[in-house]
């Protein structure tokens, strides 16, 4: 299958069928994927979405639920339809992808959805609800397969067949004692090949890579990712198992956080939707501008300070502009590289001085080069080697300065506690700023002007 680019042409198509009857709609949904119709909900009204999904098979109409993005509301979508077709969605949902939709709503909502369901599937439901919604419990689905390690070979595979019943897919076999504590995975391939009076406990791979609930689901993701794994199991404090973290669940956590991330970088607050409104925009980044601009009278007042010097050497108002804007350039690629490099692993001590170290490096080399570029110019269009000079001194020293704070603010920052996107690029811009512009006119007041 190709991927799916929304167009006009498709939409059209859909507002068409929705003016003709629903065999026609019908008949059109399903040229359509639910992770299609999912992406084409975006651009529908709300009463033409719960049409779609009262006419599309349960099966489908749950898929896609569970494929729409939160800030489209799945949730209020569910909670509008008709209550037994509301409870077939449900009760095919995972109970993952269920706990989440259903969380968007508020308690007494919930109530009334949990209500009507199978009790068995409200009980599990309302044991994820209590998890936080970024961790590992959060994120898990509590339908698995386990078997417990007393079994031999023909007893685990009536078991796994019994229990896969239920279940669309599965990557990998739990094994549990009888208190349902966890004592390793199980290869399927590994029970289908074994002898016919094999025991569990003799195939077994034991200390599995698993993870507590409470874990924050950046760290789920990373180990996921550095073990290669399909699934993870969730286990509490005494190694019960609870559920399993899949793959599948890790991609959209990625595509969420790297998303934060830039948002953050950026100074755009976490909580605007990418597709929302001007007044969110608005109330979202307003704050972090009027920190900038504190921060812009900062190093304004550095070029008050200075002013004998501006009014009296030709041409270095212009290039302190573009030192500042150097550092500004040089610290935000120093920033970029050590947050992600924080996103992915609890760097060490030594792992941590390494990195200013590399960055402090690369400031001084990048710095050295762009200032003799500064240093030719000023020598052949402004005819003062000084001038270049106080240049190449400035250029290289903001680099320099770019590279340190780049690299260690952030590191800093997570150190105490605080989210390196969230403030980090606020104070990198003030440093960069306000030594752009006092490195050039300090050293051209030193070296330049006669006392």
């Amino acid at each position: 299958m190709q991927s799916f680019d929304l167009d006009k042409t498709d939409l059209l198509r859909i507002k068409t069928a929705l003016e003709a009857d629903d065999a026609e709609l019908e008949k059109v949904l399903k040229e359509y994927h639910a992770s299609e119709i999912a992406l084409l909900f975006e651009q529908l009204e709300q009463e033409d979405k719960e049409r779609i999904i009262n006419i599309l098979p349960t099966d489908v109409a749950s898929e896609v639920l569970s494929e729409m993005d939160e800030e489209h509301s799945p949730g209020e979508l569910l909670l509008n339809l008709h209550p037994e077709k509301r409870t077939e969605i449900v009760e095919e949902l995972d109970y993952d992808d269920a706990t989440d939709i259903i969380s968007q709503l508020d308690e007494d909502e919930q109530q009334e959805i949990l209500e009507d369901i199978d009790a068995d599937d409200a009980s599990s439901i309302r044991a994820l609800l209590n998890y936080a919604e970024d961790t590992a419990g959060g994120l898990m689905n509590s339908e698995l397969i386990k078997v417990n390690i007393r079994l031999d070979k023909k007893e685990a595979l009536d078991e796994i067949i019994r229990q896969s019943e239920e279940m669309e897919e599965f990557y990998t076999i739990y094994v549990v004692d009888d208190a349902d504590t966890l004592q390793g995975i199980l290869s399927i391939k590994d029970v289908i090949k074994a002898h016919a009076d094999a025991k569990v406990s003799d195939l077994v791979k034991r200390d599995p890579v698993y993870v507590r609930a409470e874990l924050d689901q950046e760290e789920v993701a990373r180990l996921i990712s550095q073990y290669n794994l399909t699934t993870i199991p969730v286990v509490d404090d005494h190694m019960k198992l609870l559920g399993r973290v899949t793959v599948d669940d890790i991609i959209d956590v990625m595509e969420q956080e790297n998303t934060e991330d830039i948002l953050k970088i950026s100074g755009v607050s976490e909580d605007e939707e990418l597709s929302g409104n001007w007044k969110d925009a608005v109330k979202s980044r307003l704050p972090w501008l009027v920190i900038n601009l504190a921060t812009a009278y900062l190093a304004a007042s550095v070029i008050r300070h200075f002013d004998d010097t501006v009014s009296q050497v030709k041409g270095i108002a212009a290039y302190m502009t573009i030192i500042a804007g150097m550092g500004g350039n040089a610290a935000t690629q120093a920033l970029a590289v050590t947050v992600r490099r924080i996103s992915l692993s609890n760097l060490t001590d030594s792992q941590a001085y390494n990195t200013v170290l590399k960055e402090f490096l690369v400031g001084m080399l990048n710095g050295a080069a762009n200032g003799l570029v500064v240093f030719c110019i000023a020598l052949f269009y402004d005819a003062n080697p000084m001038l270049g000079l106080v240049l190449f001194l400035a250029m290289t020293g903001n680099l320099i300065i770019a590279g340190i704070t780049g690299a260690s603010i952030p590191l800093v920052l997570k150190r105490v506690g605080i989210d390196p996107a969230v403030a980090s690029s606020i104070i990198i811009t003030t440093f960069t700023d306000c030594a752009g512009f006092l490195l050039p006119l300090y050293l051209a007041t030193r070296l330049l002007l006669k006392h």
